[in-house]
């Protein structure tokens, strides 16, 4: 049985964007970010999570500090009923200053390989299913999977996603 899914990007979206976020200690959600993803549970979707770490490529951090971050947030959420079904990031970026991520991928948005990664692994519902994110690659990379999508304004996340969900029944 598929279902929808909902597509965040992370920085900007669930999380303040303070560039190159990494460390638990220094993040703070965006306002109504977990509400926001424990009504998107609740709704019967699919959460996922995709977002670019150019951080990694340029040697900023590791992946191994992304996983750590995503932990940590999946704790949190825990905390309110919520969770994130998969955490999905690309470490690649053209101008790369570590080799072994200076490739052009399909993952790193505004393709859409990431949204691609999740569908193929998860029952997803395409045409039930959206992103909400807060730049144009973000809605670039939907409309390239075949997934609508809506620019985030920054404000209250729960306020901003609940009335998508509703519209969709």
């Amino acid at each position: 049985m598929r279902r929808p899914a909902v597509f965040f990007d992370r920085d900007g979206v669930l999380n303040e964007d303070d560039g190159y976020a990494f460390d638990p200690d220094k993040i703070r959600w965006i306002k109504g970010a977990q509400q926001a993803v424990k009504a998107v549970n609740d709704a019967g979707y699919f959460a996922f999570v995709v977002t670019n770490q150019s951080g990694i490529a340029r040697g900023f951090y590791e992946e191994w500090h992304v996983r750590n971050l995503h932990e940590w947030m999946s704790r949190e959420l825990a905390i309110v009923g919520a969770h994130i079904d998969a955490f999905e990031f690309c470490p690649h970026h053209p101008d790369a200053v570590i080799e072994r991520y200076r490739v052009l991928c399909n993952c790193r948005k505004p393709q859409p390989g990431m949204i691609g990664a999740l569908v193929e692994r998860y029952a997803v519902d395409i045409n039930a299913s959206f992103m909400i994110g807060d730049k144009q690659s973000d809605l670039a990379a939907a409309q390239a999977a075949g997934i609508a999508a809506y620019l985030f304004d920054g404000s209250n996340l729960h306020r901003f996603i609940a009335p998508l969900l509703a519209d969709r029944f």
